[in-house]
């Protein structure tokens, strides 16, 4: 290179920190690493966060101790973000300055920006819902709704969050309680990538938040389709008029509680569609119960960093298969850099990738809400 600087510990060590600053939804989760190298596909035990219960002291009986049994939840390491470049620019760089401008800030925030909306699609886990589909969220009373659904599933009160999408940061952003920082309670309200916090609740906006597309393309006068005993977990529904299909992530609304489509479901045929498959489990339903489909909606999502795990690890490093590259890690993100060579055109090859997975771990403590 055309500066001996410009190393690739030089570059990995540029991008990391630039990485983080740019996530935004894996640094509100519950974060597993450790420096144990894995390849793509590697399935992942993960200790799920262990939850207990306060209880008042009774002095005739005494405690009563809780065993601490903890559980755990397979990830499968199924996610490789990775930004390629051809070497030109990047060898023509002769200062730190000049390889952050032509590779180091661009890939960084690519990467970012894809590892947010992989996590972000967790949402599909989701069967807590405050809002309406279609109607952009942007009044205080909007967060109100999300922590009032997070206080009653008993969701801690230390740590929550809320990732918005664009629609809403631009509501949210112009209230007078978010624009004066004192009122927020915070100068986090002013700076970049953060919207405020609000009602205890950390507000974020990113590009990478989900609009929800329902398989359903009419519903009229949805019910249930023979009655479904308490526990069960699939249902069938019938409609006056009913065509397409449920596809995983639709909400359908029942007896005013939330169940979200686990599998996408098969075709509608003749307005009625058999087993489908949903979550939570269902409480004792009567054969004709009214069902809502929840339609198209953007899934800005409010929650407990519990709710989700982002697990990441260190990539193998390929050195000595006719290449070079440098891994770096830092408070539970890990990074590689990775220099090759292409014969046949005669230039230097330069990758960046991250090896990471996720993983819904207690759903209960999130919400959609709905936008």
């Amino acid at each position: 290179m055309g500066n001996n600087l410009l190393t690739l510990k030089a570059i990995a060590r540029e991008a990391l920190p630039r990485l983080i600053d740019n996530l935004v939804f894996p640094t509100l989760t519950h974060r597993d690493f450790s420096e144990v190298e894995h390849s793509y596909g590697d399935t992942i035990r993960v200790r799920k966060p262990v939850a207990l219960e306060a209880e008042d002291f009774d002095e005739e009986s005494g405690v009563n101790y809780q065993d601490i049994v903890e559980d755990s939840v397979e990830v499968t390491l199924d996610h490789l973000a990775t930004v390629d470049a051809r070497a030109s620019a990047i060898e023509t760089a002769t200062s730190i300055d000049d390889l952050n401008r032509v590779f180091v800030e661009p890939a960084a925030a690519a990467l970012a920006e894809k590892i947010n909306r992989d996590g972000l699609a967790l949402y599909k886990d989701v069967y807590y819902a405050v809002g309406t589909a279609g109607t952009t969220p942007g009044t205080l009373d909007d967060i109100a709704a999300a922590r009032r659904r997070l206080n009653l599933n008993r969701a801690p009160n230390y740590g929550r969050a809320a990732v918005w999408d664009a629609e809403a940061d631009a509501k949210f952003t112009a209230l007078d309680a978010l624009v004066n920082a004192n009122k927020a309670g915070s100068t986090q309200a002013l700076r970049e990538g953060a919207i405020g916090r609000v009602y205890g609740i950390d507000n974020y906006m990113s590009q990478g938040v989900h609009v929800h597309k329902s398989g359903i393309t009419a519903a009229t006068a949805v019910k249930i389709n023979g009655a479904v005993e308490a526990g069960a977990t699939q249902l069938s529904i019938d409609a006056t008029a009913l065509t397409g299909n449920l596809v995983r992530g639709d909400l359908l609304k029942i007896d005013g509680n939330y169940y979200t489509v686990t599998e996408d479901s098969a075709t509608a045929s003749s307005n009625a569609i058999a087993g489908v498959k949903v979550a939570p489990a269902l409480p004792a339903l009567s054969d004709n119960a009214d069902v809502e489909i929840v339609g198209d909606h953007t899934a800005n999502l409010a929650f407990h960093p519990m709710a989700f795990a982002y697990v990441t690890r260190p990539l193998t490093n390929p050195d000595g298969q006719g290449v070079m590259s440098h891994v770096t890690s830092y408070n539970g993100i890990s990074l590689r850099v990775t220099r090759g060579y292409d014969q046949q055109y005669k230039r230097s090859i330069y990758s960046m990738d991250v090896l990471y997975g996720f993983k819904t771990v207690y759903p209960e403590l999130a919400v959609r809400v709905l936008g």
